[in-house]
């Protein structure tokens, strides 16, 4: 490209940036031109609930799909142009009202410049209605309301301003005398961010808004139901599934990859019928020591642990973005690939720990996920020297990253750990609805038909493996028996494990499991005798 037709584009996306129009007049402009949501999001490269984010004011365009957006609106606002004020109602040559004066009342107020500057609109939810935020004088009367505009301001649901009071009215500023006029010196230029520092500002303004979205769709259907928690939950988590959805297309507007959601599959990864699973083996034990007994006499005290939102820290793994390419031996095994193998692990030999495939019945090869490889190896590496290298026979891999759905990630921890901090209930089994439905979705489901990514929800699941697998070695290894570990989550333990974990309901702490058969989370065990 060259340098004259560089500056010509940076000056094109300059002039679109300055002009974004309200979510009002986007909506307008797509509706005057028949278009539909599916056919805007296929235009510029967004999914069909990112624009109805826009049109609704839930999210703002970001890149890489907000150039396109702007010069779609632009070119649709050329050919709908907004309808301007009758012109019978302003009198061809009406002399201008002085700033002092009452405005005549028969003038109505001058249509806008253009349509990328239109009145401000009441921001109102996909359901219709108007989103409240904090109180403040209204943009267009004064008095306080807790309604706002597309742009964040206050303004009366509707625009139906009220008379102002001698209470809330707001108060003029008092005049001023006029300044002299400041000396014409050349200001010293702001320092320009770096590159990093742009990104992680970017990335902050992008969760903080995602952010929003969550504590939206709980004020929405809390509003709704009028007060009843009950009700409003079970909304929230009808809805859990398509929000988490938007959320994700909304974290990969600032991405650096670009990923397959409907990726053609191989055979392991389908399911012979509805009821039958794939061949994926994702480890998920019952392992109990051999050592210990519930029915044995002791008074050995066992604390059953609990390991917060696993699910939704496993969502920092290795994930395959692209179509799933086969290779033999150790060809497709690289760092930076991920998928399915087909190994044969070495015999576990301790059985004071859990094995790392887990609980089998039969021995031989079986195919697992990249999560488990990486495990397998780290244990037969010379850090720990727990186990030879399992045999790798085949693989189905692609090009990975483990950030892939790291913004997804932070920004759910966050609404969590707000929730958490507020006691707020409510946001939290949202948010746990959200992270668990979108893994268990994410592969063959008639609730989810955005992506078709089984492998993902297979290196998730064992990914949350691994990480339980950590703890119980760093526990073992600071002098705790492991009694036994379940599920993905579930750790339970000897001796003072408040010295090995901090204790809390936050995403890197542990707590004691309650509502189970052990219903106080503390029990005692005796040692087997041989």
């Amino acid at each position: 490209m060259s340098q004259g037709n560089s500056v010509e584009a940076l000056l094109e996306e300059a002039r679109l940036n300055a002009s974004m129009p309200s979510p009002a007049e986007r909506q307008r402009l797509r509706a005057a031109a028949n278009l539909s949501r599916d056919q805007v999001a296929k235009a510029v490269g967004v999914g069909r609930t990112t624009v109805a984010n826009w049109e609704t004011g839930h999210s703002e365009p970001t890149p890489p799909g907000r150039l396109q957006y702007l010069r779609l609106l632009k070119g649709l606002a050329e050919i709908y142009p907004a309808t301007p004020a009758p012109l019978s109602s302003v009198p061809p040559h009406a002399p201008v009202t002085p700033a002092s004066g009452p405005a005549p009342a028969d003038t109505e107020p001058a249509a806008p410049p253009s349509a990328f500057a239109p009145a401000p609109q009441t921001l109102r939810g996909l359901d219709g209605r108007a989103i409240e935020g904090g109180p403040g004088p209204c943009i267009r009367c004064g008095v306080t309301t807790t309604y706002q505009s597309t742009d964040g301001r206050p303004l009366h649901s509707g625009a139906l301003c009220q008379p102002a009071g001698p209470a809330t009215a707001a108060s003029p500023a008092p005049a001023q005398p006029a300044a002299p006029a400041p000396a014409l010196v050349s200001p010293t230029p702001a320092p320009v961010p770096s590159r990093p520092e742009r990104r992680a500002r970017s990335a902050a303004r992008a969760q903080a808004d995602t952010t929003l979205l969550i504590a939206r769709a709980v004020q929405d259907e809390a509003e709704r139901a009028g007060g009843d928690e009950e009700a409003a939950l079970k909304a929230l988590i009808k809805r859990a599934i398509p929000d988490v959805m938007a959320l994700f297309n909304e974290t990969r507007a600032t991405a650096r990859y670009d990923y397959t959601a409907y990726p053609a599959l191989p055979d392991i990864l389908k399911k012979p019928s509805k009821k039958d699973p794939d061949q994926i083996w994702e480890a998920r034990p019952r392992f109990h020591h051999p050592g210990y007994s519930l029915r044995a006499p002791g008074d050995i005290k066992v604390t059953a642990l609990d390991v917060n939102a696993a699910y939704l820290s496993a969502l920092k793994c290795w994930l395959p973005i692209g179509k799933l390419e086969h290779s033999t031996g150790t060809d497709g095994v690289e760092p930076k690939r991920s998928g399915v193998h087909l190994i044969t692990p070495a015999p576990w030999e301790h059985p004071h720990l859990p094995d790392p495939i887990g609980d089998r019945d039969e021995p031989g090869a079986l195919w697992v996920t990249n999560s488990t490889l990486r495990l397998l190896q780290r244990l037969s590496g010379p850090k720990y020297a727990l186990t030879d290298a399992p045999v790798i026979h085949e693989s189905w891999t692609s090009g990975a990253t483990e950030n892939f759905l790291d913004a997804l990630r932070k920004t759910l921890s966050a609404a969590r750990e707000t929730a958490l901090n507020e006691d707020d209930t409510l946001t939290l089994e949202y948010v746990k609805a959200m992270y668990s439905k979108f893994i268990s979705t994410m592969g063959e489901s008639i609730h989810n038909r955005e992506m078709v990514r089984p492998e993902w929800m297979h290196i998730i699941h064992s990914q949350a493996y691994a990480n339980l697998w950590g703890k119980a070695y760093k526990a073992h290894q600071a002098g705790l028996e492991i009694i036994s570990m379940m599920g993905t989550d579930e750790l339970h333990v000897t001796g003072d494990w408040r010295g090995v974990f901090p204790e809390g309901r936050g995403v890197a702490q542990m707590k004691i499991k309650h509502g189970d058969a052990k219903a106080s989370g503390e029990y005692t065990v005796g040692k087997v005798t041989s």
